[in-house]
């Protein structure tokens, strides 16, 4: 829904009946079935094509991906449901996130150590960029959430600015054990064009700067399998083999991360050498 209506608002040569038709489709679907027990908004990460619930996620990124969709739907057709119903599972996140995160299911256990993935306040200044999108007032309201969002994706850089680690303390150091080795270079690149796109904004030079390095550049050159080409899936900051079995698949995100990281880089700085590790990832991306 959401890629349908933002190819149909942006790209005249997208600007066709039946793909917005099917946008218009595919919003009311998620409308019907989408959160699994109204009126708690816990939406499904699955349904079968009659809208039954086949899965659901303990986690907020469903949500996030409704909330996207609802809105980049009332910015293509201007019906108030949309945005109201992003506006309202947005406010549910943030509450998740920043006060009780109890309504998601996920038990907490005594021996699990309290940890912060760099994946929840990522996708929270992604919501923060689409909602504040050629909307001053609505920008001006989530400014402060923006702030705290790109602060707590800053302090996953560790051992003195050279790692990316997925998991810190909540306080913002580093953890012991596999989980604090833990790195994930298509997630931190990712990071790194939100965060980028947020310095843009600020119009913070020093940030910019700043992202770019530790955002894009080291997790791409420690990433980057040297032998076979492409982005590994997980990595472990010391070295070691990472727990996940499948950390050295070559996943076609990770990939498509990086492109819009570093074309996104090159476009503000027009430095050459972030266009070379675009054409790289291309070339690997696209001939494979």
């Amino acid at each position: 829904v959401w890629m349908y209506c933002r190819l149909y608002r942006q790209f005249e040569r997208f600007r066709r009946p039946e793909l917005l038709n099917a946008a218009k489709a595919g919003g009311e679907f998620l409308l019907r079935y989408a959160q699994v027990a109204p009126p708690a908004k816990k939406c499904a990460f699955v349904l079968t094509r009659d809208g039954r619930p086949v899965k659901v996620q303990r986690t907020i990124f469903s949500e996030c991906f409704y909330t996207m969709a609802m809105n980049e739907l009332w910015r293509v057709t201007g019906d108030a449901r949309y945005q109201s119903e992003a506006m309202e599972m947005m406010d549910q996140i943030v509450s998740w996130v920043r006060e009780d995160p109890s309504g998601l299911g996920r038990p907490q256990l005594p021996g699990a150590p309290a940890s912060e993935s760099m994946a929840v306040p990522m996708m929270l200044l992604n919501l923060v960029e689409q909602l504040g999108e050629a909307d001053e007032e609505l920008a001006g309201i989530s400014a402060e959430l923006g702030d705290w969002c790109a602060q707590r994706i800053l302090q996953h850089v560790q051992r003195g600015g050279q790692a990316v680690l997925e998991n810190v303390s909540e306080d913002g150091e580093e953890l012991s054990g596999c989980l604090g080795r833990h790195q994930n270079p298509g997630h931190a690149l990712e990071a790194g064009w939100f965060l980028l796109r947020y310095a843009i904004r600020r119009g913070d030079a020093k940030l910019q700067a700043h992202v770019i390095d530790k955002f894009l550049l080291l997790p791409f050159h420690s990433g980057w399998d040297p032998e076979h080409g492409g982005l590994f899936y997980f990595q472990d900051a010391d070295g070691l083999c990472p727990t996940q079995l499948e950390w050295a698949m070559k996943l076609w995100w990770p990939h498509s991360e990086a492109m819009i990281a570093f074309l996104m880089g090159y476009s503000e700085t027009g430095d050459p050498a972030l266009l070379r590790i675009f054409y790289q990832v291309a070339e690997y991306t696209f001939r494979r």
